[in-house]
Formats: structure tokens, sequence, C-alpha cells
């Protein structure tokens, strides 16, 4: 049994509260927590799905945000010209609340905004899931220009990245595999909410990852079934790390909800329990 909370904790002037999802453990446990951090069109609500229960349930203090303009974190105004470094001030803003430095699991974006924060600070350890790569989204870019130049050149036009996943069958090539339920599929793609056009530059060209080394230990999984973060990309990503990428079978981008996510989970969990922290 594991309790919840969901708060907002103050960033700044401009924008004054971040969403924070929690599930804590029903007894205390010496793990340090775990803090997740959501990929692009995402917010905290794709990991209290099943990530958090999940190990909450496993004695993990477990924590999710909503970066600024995401889920019910203020800024959503602004998303447009939110950049990367933005969401690395929201990550550490949210790191400084927590008791002790946590274990950071994240996903896509959020994996590219961990590279970014790790280039001045340091977490205990951390696991990337589909990351945007050290080298940018360019080859992600092109997968989506390739197979929707009208919904991409919309976009571009209008500033916005909400064209590329407008509708439930956009969402399930992004994001899922063929046998996503319906019901799921239609819920999880009602979530979907707009990014930052700013932030997806940064990604691009603007504001790539400076430190091509880190010494934080790292677990990096790749999805096989990924239609936008392929195999080599994860690896490359994980080289920065000094490990080796390691492969989920039979699951899509987004890790965390496709029909497989457990398999996912008892992969973080396996290597979680042989850290020393």
């Amino acid at each position: 049994m594991v309790s919840q909370t969901t708060l907002s904790m103050p960033v700044s002037r401009d924008v004054p509260h971040l969403e924070v999802i929690s599930r804590y453990p029903s007894t205390r446990h010496e793990q340090p927590p775990l803090l997740f951090v959501h990929g692009a069109w995402h917010g905290a609500w794709c990991w209290s799905e099943h990530f958090l229960d999940y190990f909450a349930a496993r004695g993990y203090a477990s924590h999710a945000l909503s970066l600024r303009g995401h889920g019910t974190s203020d800024g959503r105004q602004g998303l447009r010209w939110t950049r990367i470094a933005d969401y690395v001030a929201d990550l550490a803003q949210v790191i400084s609340t927590l008791p002790c430095p946590p274990i950071v699991v994240a996903h896509s974006m959020g994996g590219f905004v961990l590279q970014k924060f790790l280039e001045s600070r340091s977490v205990p350890a951390c696991v990337l899931l589909a990351p945007v790569p050290p080298q940018g989204a360019a080859r992600i870019t092109a997968k989506v220009l390739r197979r929707h130049a009208l919904l991409f050149l919309r976009g571009n036009l209008s500033l916005s990245l909400y064209p590329v996943v407008a509708t439930q069958a956009l969402v399930r090539e992004a994001f899922f595999s063929v046998g996503m339920a319906p019901d799921l599929l239609a819920r999880y793609s009602n979530y979907m909410q707009e990014e930052s056009y700013l932030g997806f530059l940064d990604m691009l060209l603007l504001d790539l990852p400076k430190r091509r080394q880190h010494d934080v230990p790292a677990l990096v999984l790749a999805a096989e079934r990924d239609s936008l973060v392929d195999v080599a990309e994860v690896e490359a990503t994980a080289r920065t790390f000094g490990v080796d990428a390691a492969i989920v079978p039979d699951v899509a981008h987004d890790m965390m909800l496709d029909t497989h996510w457990r398999r996912v989970a008892d992969r973080i969990a396996q290597w979680l329990d042989r850290q020393a922290y």
C-alpha cells in the first residue's frame, strides 16, 4: 500500500508553481528517492499511471514533476518560448526540495534535459529511457518530416508542435505499439499537449549538451519498437555514460505507458537493486 500526494512547488516570480505527483512507500526504506522527468507533449501524469505505484511498492519514495507549461504547472501561456535551460532550472528546483538527492529517471526530451543538468551538477544515479541523444533531435525531426511533411510545415508556420500529435492515429504512431487498447489510446491522446517551439530548436541545434562524458552511474534503455528515437541514437547517449544501451523488446517510445511497460519497470528495478548508495 502506498500514499499519494499532489502538490505545487514555487519556482520563480514568472513561473510560481510546478506540479509534483508523489507516491510514498507504506514503510520507511533507506533507498534514495526517485524523480521522474517526462518527455515532450507529456506531463507528470505519464508516470502516475504505472511507475509511481510500482516503485513506491518497492520502497522508493517516487516523485514525478511536470515541467513548466506542462500538466498543471504554471507557464502554459509562455510555453512556446520556453528554453531547455528553463526545464533544467525546474529539475534543479524540484531536486532542491527533496530530503536527499534523488535518482533521476528521465524519458525522451526529459533525458536531454537531464544531460544538460549534468553539465554543471550531479545525481547519485540516473536512468534514461529512449533519450534524445547529445547530438540533438535532427534525426528525430527528419523521421517526422518524412512521414508528415505537411503537418510539420504547418507546425513550423504556426510555431506549434501540437499538429504532429493532434490525432489518436498520430499519437499511436509516435508513442505506442499497435496493441495498445483503444480506450487507453483515447485517454492518453487527450492528455497530449503543446510543446515549446524554442525548446525544440534548442534540442535541434541551439543548446546541445556540451559535456561528452559523464561519471554518473546510469542505465540507458532503448525501446525495440521506437518510431522516434532509434537504437543507434540511444547507444550514442549510453556511450557518454560509459555503458551499453539495453534494448527492451516489443516496447514503443512511451516505455512507461506502452503495453509491456512492466518489462521496463522490472529492468529498472533490477538495476536499482544492484546499486550501492
